[in-house]
């Protein structure tokens, strides 16, 4: 195998760092941009119930189903040539979606963002990964590029509200357009290329795994919409299921696969896929029922709604940037990742108490342990996923991680959703006609929520479980050019 020798210093360290997580957060922020605006959305364009989840399900299922293959096409192909083919999918696809004038054409462009999104994230995060190779700029590096990440949902949420109040719902796609011009201009005069692997597209793998995870965000997708036990989802669930035995078999008997599994024998890089599944599957569920509580339990508008998430990113940022990146230097990885899911534990736990009769303070509260929380793991998490990577992999191990993301908030929503709909029709039908009430409909709603918020306080315990079991690391090493021991270790 041709191995690609390591990335050449970058021309401009702070400006490359810029572009890198703009681009980064341009791409996490539109999984949530568009939430608080579906109902304007669907009064302007006309939308039906069953078709307006579509326009949040088309990001996630291209981009969730994409990005094993976007993250190796870095690898094979040059990551900076990728990143920026990625990044003109995804602000060509937002200028499409703001201009849409039918559901067709807006859930069209949604699927071709999160394309585009899928070929820029994860070679967003190779980038970073070989340009940045001194210990303290590796570390300011990927604690800007973390807290990017991890208050992206957050960020989405405040933007969404404030472009859908105050513009129009077009807006939180036509954004994209100028900043996504910008990182264009600037990627090719302050990022180096890559020189690609050399080896051929596993195409065989490709198809089959993006087929596989694609078919697997839709099948989660429709869990929480139908049901575990529909046909939909058992019928899609099955598929899914078959497809990525195929995958697994391919990749077997492929001289140049997709992915090696060679990868996974690294206890501390297996441990933070795992932490950032089950975390991600906390986060995107407060995101999603969080945005709903202060609209529907508080009466917020939308602007209102995303300005009370702010102290949660602001608190997410200090964490990254001040405190977690300047100590990881000094007392290593595994202090942060064993406090953050402990801090995530009691942030599902506070969340489980909020009722109808609960404060803005007390939310605040909840968001604030949440955000320290993932302000300590984001950055570690990043820094171990690629932590001795040969950089001609270095796309696959970043894609892996953006994967466990993705794939651990679709599980998230589509188990926490079945058990938020069933304790809320649970409670509707205790509560008789009284449920049809804007009290009995608030009583219901908590019901739901609170019992979903039970359930993540298992999934955030598995990721201290991930964290007490398999990581190791204390510090990290940049990108080896020696690809099989690396991968080993």
């Amino acid at each position: 195998m041709t191995e690609a020798p390591p990335s050449l210093p970058t021309r401009n360290g702070g400006l490359a760092l810029a572009v890198i997580c703009v681009a980064q957060l341009m791409v996490v922020l539109d999984a949530t941009v568009v939430n608080v605006a579906l109902p304007s959305i669907r009064d302007d364009l006309g939308f039906s119930v069953d078709n307006l989840t579509w326009v949040v399900t088309a990001y996630s299922l291209t981009f969730g189903g994409l990005l094993l293959f976007g993250g190796r096409t870095g690898d094979l192909f040059g990551r900076r040539r990728m990143f920026m083919i990625g990044i003109s999918i995804f602000a060509g696809a937002s200028l499409v979606g703001g201009l849409a004038n039918t559901e067709v054409m807006l859930i069209g462009a949604r699927a071709a963002q999160g394309a585009g999104g899928a070929i820029a994230a994860p070679t967003a995060l190779a980038l970073l990964a070989t340009t940045f190779t001194e210990p303290a700029a590796r570390a300011r590096a990927f604690g800007v590029f973390a807290a990017m990440a991890a208050s992206g949902g957050a960020l989405g949420l405040l933007l969404g509200g404030t472009l859908t109040d105050f513009a129009s719902w077009r807006w939180a796609l036509f954004i994209n357009v100028p900043i996504g011009a910008i990182v264009l201009f600037m990627a090719p005069r302050v990022l180096n290329e890559s020189q690609g692997s050399g080896t051929k597209l596993d195409l065989p793998g490709a198809l089959s795994v993006t087929a596989g995870m694609s078919t697997l965000v839709y099948g989660l997708t429709k869990a929480a919409e139908d049901g575990w036990g529909s046909t939909t989802t058992l019928v899609t669930l099955g598929v899914a299921a078959a497809l990525l035995i195929a995958f697994v078999i391919i990749e077997h008997l492929s001289s140049h696969p997709l992915m090696p599994f060679r990868i996974f024998a690294n206890r501390n890089r297996t441990g933070s896929y795992l932490i950032m599944l089950f975390l991600a599957a906390a986060l995107f569920t407060t995101f999603y029922l969080m945005a709903q509580y202060q609209q529907d339990v508080h009466g917020w508008s939308p602007f209102l709604t995303g300005l009370g998430f702010l102290p949660m990113p602001a608190t997410i940022m200090f964490m990254s940037l001040v405190v977690v990146r300047r100590l990881i230097p000094t007392i290593g990885i595994r202090p942060f990742l064993t406090v953050g899911p402990v801090l995530a534990i009691a942030a599902m736990c506070s969340f489980a108490q909020l009722d109808a009769a609960s404060t803005y303070w007390e939310f605040l509260g909840c968001i604030l342990l949440l955000g320290v929380g993932m302000g300590c793991s984001f950055v570690p998490l990043t820094m171990t996923a690629v932590n001795g990577v040969a950089p001609h992999e270095t796309g696959l191990a970043s894609a892996l991680l953006n994967t466990g993301q993705q794939v651990g908030g679709s599980i998230g929503l589509a188990v926490f959703g079945t058990l938020f709909a069933h304790a809320a029709a649970a409670r509707a039908s205790e509560l008789g006609p009284l449920a049809a009430t804007p009290a009995g409909q608030t009583n219901a709603f908590v019901a739901g929520q609170q019992t979903a918020f039970q359930a993540a306080i298992i999934v955030t315990g598995l990721a201290l479980v991930a964290s007490l079991a398999l990581i190791r690391v204390q510090k990290v090493v940049a990108p080896t050019p020696v690809a099989e021991p690396a991968l080993a270790e």
